[in-house]
C-alpha cells in the first residue's frame, strides 16, 4: 500500500510532460499546483484517517484512503489542455491527496502498536516502502505518457486503477493487534492529542518534520528538470534517473530508522539535518556523477525524516493515540510540501538560479539542527507533567 501512494513522488515526470507545448502546454508553475495541492492535503487526509484508525478499523480506513486516492488520479486523467488544469488539481490534488493522507497514515500508526519494541525499524520499512513508490511508478508512467505524448495525464486512468487494486488487497490485510485491543482498555500514561499539542515536544518535532521535508522536496519536486540544466544528464535518461533516486528515498528510512534504533533518534534527527542541508549547498556546483551522488544523499536524508519521526513521535507520546497524534504532526510535511517548491522554484526563475535556491534551502536545513537538539535538552512529557502545566496556568 505504501508503494502505492509513494508513487505521488514520481509527479517529476508528469510535470515535465504537461510542460510540451505537444500536450497542455503548462508552465513550470502551472504544472507544479497539482502536485503541490496533494502535498498539503495529505495533512487533512493523515489527521483525520489517524483519528478514524485509532477508534475504529484500521482495514476501514486504509481501504477507503485507497479508494478515494485512485478516484482522484482517474478524474484527473480526463484534463487534455490548459484549460483543464482544475481537474488535475482537483482530482490529483485535493482528492488524491487526502485519500494519500489517509491511506499512508494507517500503516505508519499500526505497526508500531504491532511492534513495540522495534518501533523505529518498523515504521522506517513501513514508509520505506513510501519511499520506494516512484520506483514502481516510474517506468509504468514513461511507457505510458510515451504511448499518448499529445494527452500525458490520459496515463493517470490505468495508474489510478493499478492502484486502486493494490490499494485494497493492502488494505484487507490490515488488523489491530489482540495485545493493543487488551491495553486500551486499561489506563495508560499515552498523552491523547489534545494533551500532545499542550507540550513543546509536538511543535520541535513537527518543526524538524517541516524544515528536512522543505529542503529535499525542493529538489524532488524539480529532480527531473534539474538533472538535466544543472548535472547535464541525457532527458532520455531522466527516468530511470527519478526511479533510481526514488530507491535511496525508500532505503534512507529504512537506514536511518535501523540507526536510530541503535543510538537514538534525536541524533540521527540532527546528521540527517546536518548532512542534507550541506549536500544541496553544493548540488549547484556538481555535474554528472557527483551531482548524482549529493542528489541520492539529499534523498537519503529527505526519507530519513520520515523513516525516523513516527517513531520518535511514539517514544514521547506514547501509542495509543499514535495514529492522531502523528497525522496532527505531518501539517509540517504539507506546508513545506507546499512552500518549499514554491520558494524553490522561484528563486531559479527563468534565469535558473539553482544555486541561489539549493543554497538557501541548504542553509535551512543546517540551521535546523538545533531543533533536535533543543528537543534533546527537554525530559520526556508525561500525562501529570501536562495537567500540572495545566494548573499552573489556570491559576
Amino acid at each position: 500500500m505504501q508503494l502505492v501512494v509513494g508513487g505521488v513522488y514520481s509527479w517529476s515526470l508528469f510535470g515535465r510532460a504537461l510542460q510540451s507545448q505537444g500536450a497542455m502546454g503548462l508552465t513550470a508553475v502551472q504544472a507544479s499546483i497539482p502536485f503541490e495541492v496533494a502535498i498539503g492535503m495529505i495533512f487533512v487526509g493523515a489527521s483525520i484517517g489517524g483519528r478514524l484508525q485509532d477508534r475504529s478499523s484500521p482495514r476501514l480506513v486504509a481501504m477507503v484512503g485507497s479508494a478515494v486516492y485512485a478516484a482522484g488520479l482517474i478524474l484527473s486523467s480526463f484534463a487534455r489542455d490548459a484549460g483543464d488544469l482544475w481537474l488535475l488539481v482537483l482530482g490529483y490534488g485535493l482528492i488524491g491527496g487526502f485519500g494519500l493522507g489517509m491511506a499512508y497514515i494507517v500503516p505508519v500508526a499500526l505497526l508500531q502498536k504491532w511492534f513495540p519494541d522495534r518501533r523505529a525499524l518498523v515504521t522506517g520499512i513501513a514508509v520505506g516502502g513510501f519511499g520506494f513508490g516512484a520506483t514502481l511508478t516510474s517506468p509504468v508512467a514513461e511507457a505510458l505518457i510515451a504511448r499518448a505524448p499529445a494527452a500525458p495525464a490520459s496515463s493517470f486512468l490505468w495508474i489510478g486503477v493499478g492502484y486502486l487494486v493494490l490499494g485494497v488487497l493492502g488494505s484487507a490485510m490490515m488488523s489491530t493487534p489482540p495485545a493493543q485491543e487488551a491495553a486500551e482498555a486499561t489506563p495508560s500514561n499515552d498523552l491523547d492529542v489534545r494533551q500532545a499539542l499542550r507540550t513543546p515536544h509536538w511543535f520541535l518535532l513537527t518543526g524538524i518534520l517541516a524544515v528536512a521535508v522543505a529542503a529535499g522536496i525542493s529538489l524532488v519536486s524539480m529532480m527531473a528538470v534539474a538533472a538535466v540544466d544543472v548535472g547535464g544528464i541525457d532527458a532520455a535518461s531522466v527516468a530511470t534517473v527519478v526511479g533510481v533516486l526514488a530507491l535511496f528515498n525508500g532505503a534512507g528510512r529504512i537506514a536511518w530508522a535501523s540507526a536510530a534504533q541503535r543510538v537514538g533518534q534525536l541524533p540521527v534527527l540532527a546528521a540527517i539535518l546536518l548532512l542534507e542541508g550541506v549536500a544541496l549547498i553544493a548540488l549547484p556546483h556538481a555535474t554528472g556523477w557527483t551531482f548524482l551522488a549529493l542528489a541520492a544523499v539529499v534523498y537519503l536524508c529527505y526519507g530519513g525524516a520520515f523513516g525516523t519521526l513516527p517513531s520518535t513521535a511514539g517514544a514521547f507520546f506514547g501509542m495509543r493515540h499514535a495514529g492522531a497524534i502523528y497525522g496532527l504532526m505531518l501539517v509540517g510535511w504539507s506546508l513545506a510540501g507546499v512552500l518549499g517548491p514554491l520558494a524553490a522554484s522561484s528563486m531559479v526563475g527563468e534565469a535558473g538560479n539553482y544555486a541561489l535556491a539549493f543554497s538557501v534551502m541548504g542553509a535551512l536545513a543546517v540551521a535546523g539542527v538545533a531543533l533536535p537538539l533543543a528537543t534533546r535538552r527537554l525530559p520526556l512529557p508525561t500525562v501529570r507533567s501536562v495537567k500540572v502545566r495545566e494548573m499552573v496556568e489556570a491559576s
